[in-house]
């Protein structure tokens, strides 16, 4: 077995890397449960349906580092 905390911080990155990689090139394996599935299709009809997108990322980075 490997020993992962041997490894250098860019070596684990790249380890990272190539097991997301690996993963998302299945997705299609992967079973999202039904529920979920509706919950993400009411999430995203709400947001078409009042047009509101939210703020872009210099507005939530001003808001954060104000705090």
């Amino acid at each position: 077995m490997m020993n992962i905390q041997s490894l250098s911080v860019s070596e684990r990155i790249l380890l990272a890397e190539q097991l997301w990689d690996s993963v998302r090139t299945r997705s299609d394996e992967v079973k999202i449960p039904a529920e979920l599935v509706e919950l993400l299709d009411e999430r995203l009809a709400d947001v078409e349906s009042d047009g509101d997108l939210g703020d872009n990322w210099e507005m939530v980075k001003k808001r954060i580092s104000e705090k």
